[in-house]
């Protein structure tokens, strides 16, 4: 039997919802997770010192019987030096959407307009609070990530000291884009390492398979499995894991959003192993992000062997990715 043992490993992507669905999900990735990420499209968005603060209160009583640390975001607006100033304890990083390109984001950026944007990334540079960006523009579905690099380029250039993250990327394009600019980093999740559009659409629409930004092509996942199988320094492990009830997944109008959450670590121990890179995935899903974000989370070590694990229809309401089909490996032991 191989046994593996991760030390505290970091969602720097989550969605966690609110309400019920808070209390469903929230759980299942405080158990395996030293800490998370967490998104700030709620309805409506957390723009206010107030709205961080109590959310955060939300989260930890939904999850108060394990070691779990909540590193808040705050929904990108116009805001001002003294507004972040008096936040900046509060969070560790601003989310930008452009408006309605996802799940709750009608309330984001409207118009990339770098002068009118300049003052709140100017004080975000010198407070030294990272950007963290959902990159796609409202353009053909498997275009609009690659037709946003001129966003990220004009960005880079333009705030050079601003440390900017380009969530969950999926274009070959994007892994280019690490090397051109010095404060560009990613996150990237396990569905992009796992998935092509056609494992979504090529025969029956598989809607627990379908997100935003959409899987891509296989060039664009192997490109993605290089950086993340090498533990390209600049790249870390964000799940963007999004849960939806049953009925909003299988549906019409299928929601868009993938579960992981509770197989994430397993998964990524399985593909790692799978490409005998074992020895990376600490630093993918840890290491990369402490120094990153210069943070510091709980201690928890978390011990898998590779012993086959179904996984379970359903969480809560929620079927997660590859639901009832079995991977190579478990969770043996959290302390």
């Amino acid at each position: 039997m191989k046994t593996h043992t991760l030390l505290m490993p970091l969602d720097m992507h989550l969605h966690l919802r609110d309400g019920i669905m808070l209390e469903n999900i929230a759980p299942l990735s405080a158990y395996s997770f030293s800490g998370a990420l967490v998104m700030p499209n709620l309805v409506p968005p957390v723009t206010t010192k107030q709205n961080i603060i109590a959310y955060k209160k939300r989260i930890l009583a939904s999850v108060a019987n394990d070691y779990f640390e909540v590193y808040m975001t705050l929904f990108y607006q116009n805001y001002s030096k003294e507004f972040l100033e008096d936040v900046e304890d509060e969070i560790l990083a601003v989310k930008l959407y452009p408006a309605g390109i996802t799940t709750n984001s009608k309330e984001g950026v409207k118009s990339f307009d770098i002068e009118a944007m300049r003052p709140t990334l100017e004080a975000m540079s010198e407070l030294n609070i990272p950007l963290c960006v959902h990159g796609e523009s409202h353009g053909f579905v498997m275009d609009r990530e690659t037709e946003f690099m001129s966003i990220y380029e004009q960005l880079a250039e333009n705030f050079p000291n601003l440390k900017i993250i380009m969530e969950h990327i999926t274009t070959k394009e994007a892994v280019q884009m690490l090397e051109r600019y010095e404060n560009l980093y990613a996150t990237i999740t396990l569905h992009h390492l796992l998935l092509t559009l056609d494992d979504v659409v090529g025969g029956k629409m598989q809607p627990h398979l379908f997100c935003k930004p959409i899987a891509k092509r296989p060039q664009d996942r192997e490109a993605l499995l290089q950086v993340a199988l090498n533990a390209h320094p600049k790249v870390m492990f964000g799940s963007d894991s999004a849960p939806h009830p049953q009925h909003e997944k299988e549906s019409s109008g299928c929601a868009a959003g993938i579960f992981t959450a509770p197989i994430a670590i397993q998964m990524l121990c399985e593909l790692f192993d799978k490409f005998d890179a074992l020895e990376n995935l600490q630093d993918f899903i840890s290491d990369n992000a402490q120094r990153i974000y210069g943070i510091c989370p709980e201690f928890k070590e978390v011990r898998l062997s590779n012993t086959p694990f179904t996984i379970p229809k359903i969480y809560n309401t929620v079927v997660p990715m590859y639901a009832n089909e079995t991977i190579g490996w478990s969770i043996d032991d959290i302390s």
